[in-house]
């Protein structure tokens, strides 16, 4: 998927009623308050994952310069508190939980007007599972 897909896929999700059961959406995963979508997916296999991982965060890192322009730049935020939190049995609300478990960091901005946060964030914690670039979409404030 090209920038320009990323964000307009992203911006569908910004003004779509979340759905009111957990599922799927034609985007990706998607539940009571939020919608987590994979943008883009690079390969799985050992070989090939180092260069899927750069050229996946090289498309976060662009998709991220538009939205820092849009809503702010942001810092990378990073999920191992909210993993750690999750162990020692805080209820971690979704999509908030389950990002933390694909992704390290993430960015995340408050979507100006829309009373929504998007956050974006590369999924690569799973080696025998491929690299993906992840939107989410959610009302729900991060923790």
């Amino acid at each position: 998927m090209n920038i320009a897909r990323c964000l307009e896929t992203i911006d569908r999700l910004c003004l779509r009623p979340f759905p009111a059961e957990h599922g799927w959406s034609d985007a990706g995963r998607a539940g009571p308050g939020y919608f987590m979508a994979e943008l883009l997916a690079g390969e799985g296999e050992p070989a090939a994952r180092e260069q899927a991982a750069e050229d996946v965060d090289a498309h976060k890192e662009a998709v991220a310069q538009v939205l820092h322009r849009r809503w702010g730049p942001v810092r990378p935020w990073g999920t191992l508190t909210l993993r750690v939190r999750g162990l020692r049995g805080e209820e971690i609300p979704e999509p908030w939980g389950s990002l933390s478990h694909l992704v390290d960091e993430a960015y995340v901005w408050e979507a100006d007007g829309t009373g929504r946060w998007v956050a974006l964030g590369v999924a690569d914690r799973d080696p025998s599972d491929a690299i993906r670039l992840l939107a989410v979409v959610t009302e729900t404030d991060p923790p």
